[in-house]
């Protein structure tokens, strides 16, 4: 890990923790506590110490991910069962994404090999939208129509998602020209509130027309799965990272806080399926745009993703992320027996 001080960055060893992939190092600016001022971020900073120091005792955890998150180029950090990693941390059990199954109408098929393992995917191995609008935002229903009518992966899709708070109008004008400056065609979920819009350049939305479209939300999982989608700019929020995987997109990113900057180190670094916005100058929006949609470069982001999504999302990965659950919920009822009886009594 490495620790800025005084503007430099000076390596710091941090033993016993075993969660991260050995090669990421991350930056004090990375860490989901460093938010607010000073007191905050003491607060924050004990809240978590606390809790990775209550983690330590617990036998499992169950997360909201996808067995072969931690792959890299060599192996599996969840599957390290050696007796140093399991005295250091908790067994570590991903039963996600839990996106895919929320909601959906999907076919099941058998997983081969696997006994009763049942996968949620239709004849192609994909995962059907769900029919439901998971968020309490009323997605505008052009937002399909629209795409409807672009050539296949031509276009850049926006959102900071339903939580993030306003990124400033400067940035927000920056944004809007550098989006303007790709003449790539661009869906941009904007809030329609002062505190987002008012960045926008005079006359924008009619300055983009037939080319960009703003609206106050959208049906996020299924812009992402539309073909026309070729790029997402994301803040890197947990769900939406998930999301884009699910569909196998490509993602710009640009963090705001929280765990978005340790998200974003993993879709950078990592897994290596999309590119970091150093900041949110028009020329830097375009240049970013322009590799990750386009040439080599695009291309190589897309192959990871496609491997990263054959991980996270098809019938194999639903088995094992079944798998983990079932081991869970086994190991509950060998543990105490005596609460298996209860419940199924109740």
């Amino acid at each position: 890990m490495l620790d800025d001080k005084d503007g430099r960055e000076e390596e710091q060893v941090v033993r016993g923790l075993g969660i991260l992939p050995a090669q990421l190092e991350l930056s004090t600016k990375e860490l989901p506590w460093l938010v607010g001022d000073s007191a905050t971020q003491r607060s924050r900073f004990a809240f978590w110490l606390q809790t990775l120091r209550r983690a330590r005792g617990f036998r499992s955890v169950l997360v909201n991910s996808f067995p072969g998150e931690a792959v890299t180029g060599t192996a599996a950090a969840e599957d390290d069962d050696g007796p140093q990693r399991q005295a250091a941390c908790p067994r570590v059990l991903p039963v996600g994404p839990l996106l895919v199954l929320a909601g959906c109408n999907v076919e099941r098929a058998k997983c081969a090999g696997d006994d009763g393992c049942v996968a949620a995917t239709n004849i192609n191995n994909h995962p059907q939208p769900c029919s439901k609008n998971p968020s309490m935002w009323q997605a505008d229903s052009t937002c399909i129509r629209w795409l409807d009518a672009q050539p296949a992966a031509s276009v850049v899709y926006v959102s900071f998602g339903s939580w993030v708070g306003p990124i400033g109008h400067d940035k927000i004008r920056e944004l809007a020209l550098g989006l303007e400056a790709t003449g790539r065609p661009f869906l941009w979920a904007i809030k329609d509130d002062p505190s987002w819009r008012a960045g926008l350049p005079a006359g924008y939305a009619g300055s983009v027309a037939g080319r960009g479209k703003l609206v106050d939300w959208a049906p996020q999982d299924d812009v992402l799965g539309h073909a026309a989608v070729g790029c997402y700019l994301t803040h890197c929020g947990w769900n939406s990272t998930v999301e884009a995987i699910q569909h196998g997109v490509r993602m710009l990113c640009c963090p705001v806080s929280g765990d978005q900057f340790i998200n974003c180190a993993y879709i950078t670094r990592v897994w290596e399926v999309g590119l970091k916005l150093g900041s949110v100058r028009r020329d830097v929006v375009r240049d970013c745009i322009e590799r990750i949609m386009g040439g080599a470069e695009g291309t190589r982001l897309q192959e990871k993703m496609d491997a990263l999504r054959q991980r996270a999302v098809t019938a194999e990965a639903r088995c094992l992320a079944q798998g983990n659950l079932r081991s869970f919920v086994n190991e509950i009822k060998r543990d105490h027996p005596l609460l298996t009886q209860i419940y199924n009594i109740l």
